[in-house]
C-alpha cells in the first residue's frame, strides 16, 4: 500500500478504500487533471486534501512539466484515471494512413528510452564523423556502472571533447534526462561552445552572457528566477558566480549539468568549488571536462570525484583509482583506438623548431647584470633581492622582452614603495637594472628582428593569406609587438581611433588577445575573426588566456612562441590550439630561443656550462613537450603534475636549488608515482576494441526526412509550398517561413545569430529558415561560414533528430489525436500474418517518473489465441506500414474490433507481468553493484572517521540509499494502445 499506515480510527470501508486509491493512482498511471494528460510519479496521503499526486506532462500542451495534485482540492472535475481498456477506436481517413503513421512515429520518438537501454541511439544523427572513440565516453555515462550518468571526461587537448559533451547530452534528452539542462564554460569560449552545440547536434542553449542577461531582462519579471524562463542555458562561471544568479541556483533543479574546465573547481573554501558542489546536488546528470583533471594532488583529484558521486572515495588521501573507472574516461592521441579513429581526421603533428636568436650587445649586458647581482653564479652568493623567487621573475621577463623587463621593475618598484621596511638594496638594483633595459630600442632586439624574419619567411604580408599565432606570456611584449610588427612586414597603416590599441590603424590585421584588457565579448570576437578566412587579420598575438579551450585551428596550422612558459603543460595547451581534431594542415610550431655567452654555473652532475639564456630552460622544454607528445602522449606524463604555474613554481626552485631541468623533471615524475601513473593510463581506451553498442528503436519511416516531409503534408491544410513558402534547392536546402508555434522554439539562439540569418520576422519582412538534412550539404555550408569575412554561423543548418523542427512536427502529430483514441489502419495480410493486430506500449517506470523498461508490442491472435510478438522495424515492415500502405477511410469491422480492445490490453499486461522478475533482475543488474559501493564506502568512510565526520558519512550514504530505491521499478505498467492493423478483406476494399 505504499507505505501508507492505516490507523485504527479508520473502520474496514476507510482502509478499503484508501487501498483501492492507492492502486488506482499507482506511479506510472497515467491521470487526467484540468483536461490534460498526466503520468503519475509518486504517491503520498494527506491529512486534509487526500491522495497527493507528483506528476508529469504527458499531453502535449504539458510535456515535461512538474506537478502536485491533489484529490479533495480538484473536485468537481477530480482526477480521472485513464484505462487503456476503454480506448476508442477511430478512423483515418488520410493518404496511405499518413496521420496514423505520423503518430506512431511521434509516439515512439517521445518515448524516453529506458534505464534499462544502455545503447546509443542517435550516433549517426549529428554533424560530425562518427569518431568510436568520441563514443566511448557516452558509452561509459550510460553504462551498467553508473545509477546516474555523471563522468569527468579528461582526454588530452584537442580531441574532441565539445563533441563527446555534444553526444552525451543528446542521448540524455532522448532519454527524457536532458530536458533541462545548464552549461558552465570559461567566458572566452563561451559563443564557441554555444555554436558548436547548435550547429552539429541542434542543441539550442540560452546564452547568458552580458548580452544574454540584457535580453532576458525584457522577457521576464524583473526579480524571477531566469532558470525556470529558459530550460537550457549556456553561461560563464564567473557569472554565474554573481548575484544575479547564485540566489536562484539552490532552489533550480537541473536535468544534466556541464561544467567545462573543471579543474578549477577543486580548491576547497573557494567560490569555484562551493558552486560546484551546489550544482552538483541539484542535477541528475553531471559532466566534467577538463584536460588538465589533476593538480598533482589526490585529494584535490578526490574532490573532482566526489562531485561526480560523494560515496565513490572514503579516504581522499588513500584510495585506488582502479576503483573510480566507471566515473571518468582519459585518452590521449596515441591511444590506440583514438589513433586509428583519427585517420584523415586530424593533420599529423609537424616538428617544435627551435630557432635560435644570439643577443645584441646591449641585451647581452642585461644578461650579465642579472647573472652577477641577481640570480648571482656562485650559489653561495647572496641576490639582491631576499624574495627567492622574485629574480627568476626578472629573468623570465627579459627573456620575452626589454619591455616586458621594464614593466616588471616598475611593478616591483611600486610594491617597494608601499613596503613598510623596503630593502634599499634591491631598490638601488632595479633602478640600475632599468637603466640597463632603458638603452635597448627596438633595433637592438634580437628577438623581433628574428620573429619579422621568420613571419616573411612564412609568408605573412599583404599578398598572402597565411595566418600566425603567436604567444607571449607579457603583457607588455603582446603590445608592442602589435605595434612595431605589422610595419615591418609591409602592412600598410592608417589612424586608429583608440590611442591605448595602435595596432588598430592596420585595418585589423593584428588582433591582441590578453587577460587583462580584453573583455570576455572582445576576446570571444576575436577568436571568431581568427576563424573567418575573408577577415583581414593575419597575426594573432595573444596571451595564455587563449592557451585552454580556444579553437584557433580552422584558418591556422602556424604557432610561434616569442617566449616560453617554464611549464611543459602550458606549452601542449598552447600547441593544442591548432593541434586538434579537424586540423586540415600539418600544424607547424617555433620558438625563439634567446642565447648569449654569458656563462652561469656548471652542472653539478657533468659540468656541463650552463648559459644564462633560453637553454637553460625553455630550448629543453620545448624539446621534451615534443618527446612527450609522441611518446607519452601528454606532457603531464612527464612530471606527474597537472597545474602550469605549479609545475613553474617547481621548476625554478629546483634551479633555485642547484638542479637541472632534467633532474627536476625527472624527481617530479618519480614523486608522484602511484597514484597519478595511474590516472595517467589511458581508462577507458577499451582494449578489446569491442563495438559501441548501439539502442533498439522501431520506426516507421526510413529516414528522418521522410518524417519531416509527410508531417508537413499532414501539417498544411492545403501544401506546404503554399502555407509556408516552402521552397526546395536541388542541394538539399529546406528554406520556408517558419510560423508562430516554431518561432518560439528558436528563442533560445543568439538574437545576433537569428536576425543575421532571418530566421524571425520583422516589419519588414517574413522570417525564413534555412535547413537540411543533407550531413555534406550542412558540411560545406559550415565550412563556407568559415571561409567568410562576416560570420562563423552557417546560412544552412543541420537537422538532426533532437531539432527543434522535429519536436514540433512530432508535437503537431501527437496533438492529431485524443490522449484516449487510437487509429484503425488497413494492411494486406499474408501467409505469415493475418488478423487484427494490435499495437500497445508498455511502461514500468521508477518513483521519479522515469521508464525503467519499455516494451513495444503486437498482440495477435484476438480474441482465440492470443500471443504476444516485439513491435520491432522488421514486424512493421512485415505489416507494410509505411508510405505505400493501402488506406481505407473507414474501418470494416469497427464493433468487432472494439470488443477486442480489452482483451488486447489484458493480454499486452499478462505478457509484462509474466516477464516482471525478469525486469525486475535487469534492473538489480544495474543497481545492486552499486547498492554493494555504497555500503562499502560507509564501512571504509566510518573506519577513517578520523578524517571524516561520522555523522556526514550517514547522512551522504542514506542520500545515496534513497538515490537507488528511486530507480527501482514502482507501481504498476502503464500501457498505452497506439494503433490497430486491420487486415483487408478480399472484396470490397480499395487500396
Amino acid at each position: 500500500m505504499n507505505g501508507v499506515r492505516l490507523t485504527g480510527i479508520a473502520g474496514q470501508e476507510d482502509a478499503q478504500e484508501m487501498y483501492e486509491s492507492t492502486a488506482r493512482y499507482a506511479p506510472g498511471a497515467q491521470v487526467r487533471i484540468r483536461d490534460e494528460q498526466w503520468l503519475v510519479k509518486k504517491v503520498g496521503n494527506t491529512r486534509y486534501d487526500g491522495w497527493m499526486l507528483e506528476v508529469t506532462g504527458v499531453s502535449p500542451f504539458v510535456r515535461g512539466t512538474d506537478a502536485v495534485f491533489y484529490e479533495k482540492l480538484e473536485k468537481p472535475s477530480g482526477i480521472e484515471v485513464l484505462d487503456p481498456r476503454k480506448t476508442r477506436l477511430v478512423a483515418d481517413d488520410s493518404p496511405n494512413h499518413r496521420r496514423a503513421r505520423l503518430y506512431l512515429e511521434a509516439a515512439i520518438r517521445k518515448t524516453a528510452l529506458p534505464q534499462t537501454e544502455h545503447g546509443l541511439a542517435l550516433a549517426d544523427s549529428f554533424l560530425m564523423d562518427k569518431q568510436t572513440h568520441q563514443l566511448r565516453p557516452v558509452e561509459l555515462a550510460l553504462s551498467a556502472q553508473n545509477p546516474q550518468p555523471r563522468i569527468l571526461i579528461a582526454d588530452v587537448v584537442g580531441l574532441g571533447k565539445t563533441l563527446e559533451i555534444g553526444l552525451l547530452l543528446a542521448e540524455l534528452m532522448r532519454r527524457g534526462r536532458g530536458e533541462r539542462i545548464l552549461v558552465v564554460t570559461p567566458a572566452h569560449v563561451l559563443e564557441q561552445f554555444q555554436r558548436e552545440l547548435w550547429t552539429r547536434f541542434s542543441i539550442p542553449l540560452v546564452r547568458l552572457d552580458s548580452t544574454g542577461i540584457q535580453r532576458i531582462q525584457q522577457d521576464i519579471p524583473a526579480g524571477r528566477n531566469p532558470f525556470v524562463y529558459f530550460k537550457r542555458a549556456i553561461i560563464s562561471v564567473d557569472t554565474l558566480k554573481s548575484d544575479v544568479y547564485t540566489h536562484h541556483l539552490g532552489s533550480t533543479d537541473w536535468d544534466a549539468v556541464v561544467i567545462d574546465e573543471s579543474h578549477n573547481l577543486v580548491t576547497r573554501g573557494t567560490r569555484n568549488n562551493a558552486l560546484a558542489q551546489l550544482l552538483a546536488r541539484r542535477t541528475d546528470a553531471l559532466i566534467l571536462a577538463s584536460a588538465t583533471p589533476h593538480n598533482g594532488n589526490a585529494e584535490s583529484f578526490a574532490e573532482l570525484i566526489k562531485l561526480l558521486d560523494e560515496a565513490a572515495i572514503a579516504d581522499p588521501s588513500n584510495y585506488d583509482v582502479k576503483n573510480l573507472e566507471h566515473l571518468y574516461i582519459r585518452r590521449t592521441k596515441i591511444s590506440r583506438e583514438v589513433r586509428d579513429s583519427l585517420k584523415g581526421a586530424w593533420a599529423d603533428r609537424g616538428p617544435s623548431l627551435p630557432v635560435e636568436v644570439r643577443v645584441t650587445n646591449r641585451e647581452r649586458t642585461v644578461f650579465e647584470e642579472l647573472a652577477s647581482r641577481w640570480i648571482p653564479r656562485d650559489r653561495t652568493a647572496r641576490s639582491v633581492s631576499d624574495h627567492q623567487l622574485f629574480p627568476y621573475t626578472l629573468f623570465k621577463s627579459f627573456l620575452s622582452s626589454h619591455k616586458a623587463l621594464r614593466a616588471t621593475i616598475e611593478a616591483r618598484l611600486r610594491t617597494l614603495d608601499r613596503s613598510a621596511a623596503p630593502s634599499e638594496t634591491e631598490r638601488s638594483a632595479l633602478v640600475d637594472l632599468d637603466q640597463l633595459a632603458s638603452r635597448i630600442e627596438d633595433a637592438d632586439s634580437a628577438k623581433l628582428a628574428k620573429l619579422v624574419e621568420v613571419l616573411k619567411e612564412l609568408d605573412v604580408g599583404p599578398q598572402s593569406a597565411t595566418r600566425v599565432v603567436v604567444f607571449s606570456e607579457r603583457i607588455a611584449t603582446l603590445t608592442w609587438l602589435a605595434e612595431v610588427v605589422p610595419a615591418q612586414l609591409g602592412f600598410p597603416t592608417g589612424r586608429s581611433d583608440d590611442k591605448n590599441k595602435p595596432w588598430l590603424s592596420y585595418g585589423g590585421v593584428v588582433q591582441v588577445m590578453h587577460g587583462e584588457a580584453t573583455g570576455d565579448d572582445e576576446q570571444k570576437k576575436i577568436v571568431e575573426k581568427f576563424g573567418l578566412r575573408d577577415d583581414p587579420v593575419r597575426i594573432l598575438f595573444t596571451g595564455d588566456v587563449a592557451s585552454e579551450g580556444v579553437n584557433l585551428h580552422q584558418q591556422c596550422n602556424q604557432l610561434i612562441h616569442y617566449d616560453l612558459p617554464w611549464s611543459l603543460i602550458r606549452i601542449e595547451q598552447r600547441n593544442g590550439r591548432i593541434d586538434r581534431y579537424g586540423q586540415e594542415n600539418p600544424p607547424e610550431f617555433r620558438a625563439l630561443i634567446l642565447t648569449s655567452d654569458v656563462q652561469w654555473r656548471a652542472d653539478e652532475a657533468t659540468g656541463e656550462v650552463l648559459f644564462l639564456d633560453d637553454r637553460l630552460v625553455g630550448a629543453k622544454l620545448l624539446r621534451r613537450e615534443e618527446e612527450a607528445h609522441k611518446i607519452e602522449g601528454s606532457a603531464e606524463a612527464v612530471t606527474g603534475l597537472y597545474r602550469a604555474q605549479e609545475e613553474d613554481n617547481r621548476l625554478t626552485k629546483d634551479l633555485i636549488a642547484g638542479r637541472t631541468v632534467e633532474t627536476s623533471l625527472r624527481q617530479s615524475r618519480q614523486g608522484s608515482a602511484g597514484l597519478l601513473a595511474k590516472i595517467l593510463g589511458n581508462v577507458g581506451a577499451n582494449p578489446d576494441h569491442t563495438e559501441v553498442p548501439i539502442a533498439t528503436v522501431p520506426s516507421v519511416f526510413e529516414s528522418t526526412a521522410a518524417y519531416f516531409d509527410e508531417a508537413l503534408r499532414q501539417i498544411c491544410p492545403t501544401r506546404p509550398e503554399d502555407d509556408l513558402s516552402l521552397r526546395r534547392d536541388e542541394d538539399g536546402t529546406i528554406a520556408f517561413e517558419p510560423p508562430a508555434d516554431l518561432q518560439y522554439r528558436f528563442k533560445a539562439l543568439p538574437k545576433s545569430y537569428l536576425d543575421e540569418q532571418g530566421i524571425l520576422p520583422t516589419t519588414k519582412r517574413p522570417g525564413r529558415l534555412r535547413m537540411t538534412f543533407s550531413k555534406k550539404l550542412a558540411e560545406q555550408r559550415l565550412k563556407a561560414a568559415r571561409d567568410s569575412s562576416k560570420t562563423l554561423w552557417p546560412n544552412v543548418g543541420y537537422v538532426s533528430d533532437v531539432h527543434p523542427v522535429l519536436d514540433w512536427v512530432t508535437d503537431k502529430a501527437l496533438a492529431s489525436i485524443r490522449y484516449d483514441e487510437a487509429f484503425v489502419l488497413a494492411y494486406v495480410p499474408h501467409a505469415r500474418l493475418a488478423g487484427p493486430v494490435f499495437l500497445v506500449q508498455g511502461i514500468y517506470s521508477n518513483a521519479l517518473g522515469r521508464p525503467t523498461v519499455v516494451e513495444w508490442m503486437a498482440v495477435l491472435g484476438l480474441p482465440d489465441t492470443p500471443r504476444v510478438v516485439p513491435m520491432d522495424a522488421d514486424f512493421l515492415a512485415l505489416c507494410g506500414v509505411g508510405p505505400r500502405m493501402p488506406g481505407r477511410a473507414v474501418a470494416q469491422d469497427a464493433e468487432g474490433l472494439q470488443r477486442l480492445v480489452p482483451l488486447a490490453i489484458d493480454e499486452a499486461e499478462r505478457h509484462l507481468v509474466l516477464r516482471e522478475n525478469e525486469y525486475a533482475r535487469r534492473i538489480d543488474r544495474v543497481l545492486e553493484p552499486y547498492s554493494r559501493r555504497v555500503q562499502e564506502w560507509r564501512q571504509e568512510a566510518l573506519f577513517a572517521a578520523g578524517r571524516i565526520d561520522e555523522q556526514g558519512v550517514k547522512l551522504t550514504a542514506s542520500r545515496r540509499e534513497s538515490l537507488i530505491a528511486s530507480l527501482q521499478t514502482s507501481g504498476a505498467p502503464m500501457l498505452r494502445l497506439l494503433a490497430v492493423l486491420e487486415p483487408l478483406s478480399a472484396v470490397g476494399d480499395n487500396a
